[in-house]
């Protein structure tokens, strides 16, 4: 399958927009080992948030798309989850997901940290990316950690990981080099129609945005202890019936123990209220209007190692 079968198969609907001769479309997939910052590199690009972005490793879980519009061409960008050694069946499932990811997209776009060094990690990645038929740009990112001097070594490193049609440095939390990044993978797009409307920056559903922006939200509290056991399900969103301004939200946050339970609900309720204002406080933002965010925590036994409960959870 090509990059352009999946753009007709993966996306729906598509853009009746008029756009000029030789625009340009395609589908970028974002790579990497856990922490480098791909999901801040995206939120860059796109120029709003469209991924949840932690400091903990392998907290994307789901391929986010977010869509770059110009005037000259359109890129739907794809940020998958880190690639790790699985230990559990959730992560040989992400795993899987982000290999089905690369077969069809139109560049892969390796991102390696310059802050943290170029590794082990990264070798087992780019071997695992070494037969892939389609243009590979790797990112040095972070580089304002290691401006200047300092940054050499990691290009020199980055040059002998792969056989890679262009090497990028950026930093995605100061912005150097986001917009030639763009530049640079446009020119490996072909010729085609917009695949989205122009003013549209992501395809995630309203419930998946929330659920991962809850998720952030918790993470980022409980790190030490629990993230990778936190899984969030939505199961009520809408409108109230009552007001036309109030958008209804409940959650359950799923983790494996009795003991994590604790951990995520706090001392006094402390973690689980601090959270939930600071999700809701996000989603009214998002929205434009009134949240009210109901959370309850549920304990569901190892369910990163259990295919009904993965399944439930949309993994």
């Amino acid at each position: 399958m090509n990059g352009r079968e999946l753009d007709l198969e993966a996306i729906l609907g598509g853009s009746d927009d008029v756009v000029p001769e030789g625009h340009r479309s395609g589908i970028v997939c974002l790579a990497g080992r856990p922490n480098v910052g791909k999901s801040t590199l995206l939120n860059a690009m796109v120029g709003q948030k469209v991924s949840i972005v932690t400091s903990v490793p392998g907290t994307t879980r789901n391929a986010i798309r977010g869509v770059v519009t110009r005037e000259d061409a359109q890129i739907v960008f794809i940020d998958t989850p880190g690639v790790t050694k699985p230990q559990t069946l959730l992560a040989r499932r992400l795993n899987e997901l982000v290999r089905h990811t690369w077969t069809g997209v139109d560049v892969i776009c390796f991102v390696v940290d310059a802050a943290g060094g170029i590794g082990t990690g990264d070798e087992y990645l780019a071997k695992q990316l070494s037969d892939v038929a389609t243009p590979l740009v790797c990112v040095v990112n972070k580089e304002d950690v290691k401006r200047g001097p300092r940054l050499a070594p990691e290009l020199l490193k980055a040059r002998e990981l792969g056989d890679f049609a262009e090497i990028v440095p950026t930093s995605a939390t100061d912005g150097f080099n986001v917009e030639h990044l763009v530049d640079v993978l446009v020119g490996y797009l072909p010729e085609g129609p917009r695949l989205f409307p122009g003013g549209q920056v992501s395809d995630q559903a309203d419930e998946q945005l929330v659920a991962e922006i809850i998720r952030e939200k918790f993470v980022t509290r409980v790190f030490d202890e629990v993230p990778h056991s936190i899984a969030v399900q939505i199961d009520g969103f809408g409108i109230n019936e009552e007001r036309d301004d109030l958008l209804d939200v409940s959650a359950v946050i799923h983790v494996e123990r009795d003991s994590q339970k604790g951990i995520v609900i706090g001392k006094g309720g402390s973690v689980i209220k601090a959270a939930n204002t600071e999700a809701r406080q996000e989603l009214e933002v998002i929205f434009g209007m009134k949240v009210y965010l109901d959370v309850r925590v549920k304990v569901s036994k190892n369910w990163q190692r259990d295919p009904k409960k993965l399944g439930q959870f949309g993994y």
